[in-house]
């Protein structure tokens, strides 16, 4: 097939101001040695690849490039559907393409909407509440903190640091009044904060998803409680971070977190990946903290890769595990693909 890659890149940051810009603009953002391995996996399968960009140039290179299906990682500029951008253009077109459709990616993308959507399905997630203005931070109750402020609708740790779990009134305020400035006005979370262990789960599949497995995360340094994954942390994650599969958590515990993570993967009507992301209190209830439809794939940091590779799967498998999942919802495309696309079973969490 002729396979477009849809991304937004790191360098492309130049061309939007970023002195103007939080030093986190483009966290989200792949770097270039990202896509070319995902165009070097896909290559390997046979098929040829282009790179379309994000923007409204996706168009014109589809219609030239004769493109037949799109790996889509685009995260799209600004607002709570920047990620469905893409998505319902390519629908627009008809141009069939990898992951989840633009309401599933618009739905996990606001964090308040996904957190409602656990609820209702009894899913445990902290006491959250939303701020517009600085007056909203009054509604909070003086006995809920420490609280954890983000922005609504951002990933990758965008607008998170370690001064984001907050102990007072004062302290508050303060991550209110730059995450909105500096999120161009975005309406700010807050939720209660877990203390525990924080764990993420990747899926893979569409009508009968499965969980390719579930990793903790957490400090490397024994004397650091409480794992913050702060933009200082994600940035020195070598010397900061271990990763360990399975977490170090009862059986019971994450029989239910997997229970929660498909759960939520069916009613959200995502499609072929998705990384969730949980924390697991002291006394075993995990907490749904967020869903990444579209998870890093970077080979060296993206913590569905690193899950992958302790699981035993490389990277290029990976990779082409996603592509299969897409392309089985596509059976005429996958027809005419022909030979040499056998369906690539998943694995389901065994310990």
């Amino acid at each position: 097939m002729r396979i477009g890659i849809t991304c937004n890149l790191k360098d492309d940051l130049e061309n939007l101001s970023p002195s103007l810009l939080p030093e986190d603009a483009a966290e989200e953002w792949d770097h270039s040695e990202t896509i070319q391995a995902i165009q070097k996996s896909l290559q390997s399968a046979g098929h040829e690849v282009h790179l379309l960009g994000s923007g409204l140039e996706v168009i014109e290179k589809i219609k030239r490039l004769k493109i037949d299906f799109v790996f889509n990682l685009a995260e799209g500029f600004e607002g709570r559907n920047r990620e469905s951008h893409i998505p319902a253009v390519l629908e627009l077109l008809g141009i069939p393409y990898s992951g989840s459709d633009p309401l599933g990616l618009a739905a996990a993308l606001d964090k308040s909407f996904a957190k409602r959507i656990a609820l209702s399905l009894g899913i445990s997630t902290p006491d959250f509440w939303t701020a517009e203005r600085k007056k909203d931070l009054a509604s909070i109750p003086q006995n809920r903190y420490p609280l954890f402020v983000k922005p609504l609708w951002e990933g990758s740790s965008k607008g998170i640091r370690l001064s984001s779990r907050v102990n007072d009134p004062m302290a508050l305020e303060r991550e209110f009044s730059r995450i909105f400035k500096d999120y161009s006005e975005q309406p700010v979370l807050i939720e209660s904060h877990i203390s525990g262990r924080e764990v993420t789960i990747g899926i893979l599949g569409n009508q009968s998803p499965e969980v390719m497995g579930m990793m903790e995360i957490r400090f490397r340094d024994p004397q650091k409680k409480d794992f913050c994954y702060s933009l200082e942390t994600k940035r020195n994650w070598r010397e900061e971070v271990e990763y360990l599969v399975p977490p170090k958590l009862e059986k019971k515990v994450m029989s239910e977190v997997q229970t929660a993570a498909l759960n939520l993967f069916k009613a959200l009507r995502l499609r072929d990946v998705a990384r969730f992301d949980f924390r697991v209190d002291s006394g075993g209830t995990a907490y749904f903290l967020e869903v990444n439809p579209l998870p890093g794939l970077s080979p060296e940091s993206g913590d569905l890769v690193i899950l992958a590779s302790k699981k035993g799967i490389a990277y290029r498998e990976l990779i082409l595990r996603i592509l299969q999942a897409a392309l089985n919802r596509y059976p005429e495309l996958y027809k005419n693909v022909g030979a040499g696309l056998k369906p690539v079973p998943t694995r389901n969490l065994k310990s």
